[in-house]
Order: structure tokens, then sequence, then C-alpha cells
């Protein structure tokens, strides 16, 4: 076999399709290989480029081909697609994920560390939690006002409406029954999305960029930990412009024939971080736009006094510095 200088590899959950290229990239390597030999295989090769797309399982696989001495590069399937010539099969995928690694303007996926997944499980299970706490919320409310009970927004609400049904005279024995085994799930679902949270706030403390990150104003503990997660190389941005790009916050660009035509932002990247920074920095503009209806000095209440042990999200000045920067 003639030299290797790149390996596009095709993962699945048991049968792995590699295609390899020499440095006259002509393919000197087609072979498809079970999962309990993959590891064998690539031990026995020199150092070269092994490719692979950014999705399921594709950081394990970069982490272990990475611990082999092997150079890994993950590339986004997006990105990949346009390089599939004809028919999509597994041995199309490696050829084209073979040639999308060798383009120079290729943007690649770094690999994640083990702790990097684990605390992405936090935020996951956090999700999942929160999406069941409001699912049971709904499903009380909506059972009580069939039966003309009815509460405020809120989770707070939700104990004290349980109680009403409780005691309430008009509501059947097992609709009763049947709400008190809603409340054992909410009340279930509440602890272990507090405990989960917890152990995120943990985390979080526990992590240097994550702790400065955290004095932005708009940021908290969930952003700051989604932005050390997911951004393992700030560096790989040469400006904030970009990396508003990367998380889809620019807008679409339609321009031709020289005249500018920019639509909504594109929603590109990352939902869940780029939903966080957006509720973080409505927080901060309504912030400074309560502090600008604070009295003046010369009234009766001065706004320094007021500002002056207020934390730094409480400034406009600083406010604005920090989100200019």
């Amino acid at each position: 076999m003639k030299e290797l200088i790149r390996i596009g590899l095709d993962t699945s959950k048991s049968v792995f399709q590699l295609h390899g290229v020499d440095a006259g990239e002509q393919p000197v390597l087609r072979k498809k290989l079970r999962r309990s030999r993959l590891l064998d295989f690539l031990r026995k090769l020199p150092r070269t480029r092994i490719g692979i797309e950014a999705c399921g399982a594709a950081h394990h696989w970069g982490r272990e081909f990475a611990a082999l001495g092997h150079d890994v590069l993950l590339l986004p399937p997006q990105l990949v697609k346009p390089y599939v010539a004809r028919n999509k099969n597994d041995a199309a995928d490696a050829e084209a994920i073979c040639e999308a690694m060798s383009r120079p303007r290729m943007r690649f996926v770094p690999v994640k560390s083990v702790e990097q997944q684990a605390a992405l499980m936090l935020v996951g299970m956090r999700d999942q939690l929160i999406a069941r706490r409001t699912q049971l919320s709904n499903m009380i409310r909506g059972h009580a006002a069939e039966f003309g009970v009815v509460a405020a927004k809120g989770h707070e609400k939700i104990k004290p409406l349980l109680t009403r049904i409780a005691a309430h005279e008009g509501v059947p024995e097992l609709a009763k029954q049947l709400f008190a085994t809603l409340g054992e799930d909410y009340a279930g679902v509440t602890a272990r999305l507090g405990s989960i949270e917890a152990k995120l706030v943990t985390w979080q403390r526990g992590n240097e960029m994550s702790r400065r990150l955290a004095e932005i104003p708009g940021i908290g503990p969930i952003g700051a930990t989604l932005l050390v997660m997911k951004v393992i190389d700030p560096k790989a941005f040469r400006c904030g412009r970009d990396f508003s790009a990367w998380i889809g916050l620019t807008p679409k660009d339609h321009s031709t024939a020289g005249k500018k035509r920019l639509g909504v932002i594109t929603c590109a990247g990352d939902e869940a971080l780029r939903s966080t920074l957006v509720v973080g920095a409505t927080a901060v503009v309504q912030q400074i736009n309560k502090d600008a209806d604070m009295p003046r000095p010369g009234s009766s209440r001065s706004p320094n006094a007021s500002r002056r042990n207020s934390p730094p999200w409480r400034s406009p000045t600083r406010a604005r510095a920090s989100l200019g920067n």
C-alpha cells in the first residue's frame, strides 16, 4: 500500500467505511470494517489525518484515534454534503469526507474532552426536565380548568392549586387521586431539576474561564457554562461578528448585482447557546432602560447612591462597554 496522507471515515453503529488517498490524490484504501476491528486496523497505520463527520459518537472516536497518534479532524455534515458525488452510500460518504477535509477553506469542529461531554449531559438533562415540568404543569392546569378550578401563571402556583383541588367538593374522588399522582410527578421532576442545576452551578464555579465569562453583564451560570462547553477554541473567530455569524445572529445575505439585500437572522449554529445569549442581552437592555428612568441628582433620591454598591449589570455605562467589547 502506498503512503496514506489522509483517510475519510464514515461512522455508524457497527460498520465503518474507510477511504484513503496518497500524495497524488489517488485512492489507495477502500475498506469496510466492523466496530471490533477498527482500532486494531488503525493502530497498525503510521500517523495520518483522519476525517469524521461531527455526528453521533464522533467526539468519542476522535479521542480514540488521537490516542493512537493520528490527527483527527471533525467536519460539519452540511459542509461535507456538497462533495458527495452522486448516490448516497457508505463508500460515497467516506470519499466525500476525504475530499472535503482537503479543502483549504474547510472549517473543523474541535474534539470535546470527556469532561466537556459530561457537562453537556448536565445541560441536556436540565432542558429535558424543564420541558417535562412545563408539560406536567400544563396538564394539571388543563384538567383543573375542566372542573372549574383555575390558578394564576407561575410554577409556584401549582402546589396551592393541587391543595385547592384536594379540598374542592366538586371534584370527583377519582380525579383527586389522579391529580395527586400528577402532583407527585411534578414534585419529583422539580426536585431533580434543582439537583441538576446545583451540579451545573458547581461545575461552572469550578471552571476558571466560566467564572470569568459570568462576570460579563447578561451572562449567568448557564450561559457561561454553554460558552465554555460549545466554544472550545475562541481564537478560531477573528472578531465578535464572526462569532455572531457562527451562532446565527447575523442577517441572511441575498445581495446580487451590487445591491445589498439583508433578511432575517440566519438562526444557524447552536440553538441553546443562541437563545441563552439573546435572553441575557435582553435582560441587560431592560435593566438599562429601567435605570434610565431613575431620578436624577438634585431630586429626592439620587441614583448615584443606589448604584454605588450595585452589581456591574446595573450600570448602563459598564453594560454598554461590555456589550461593545
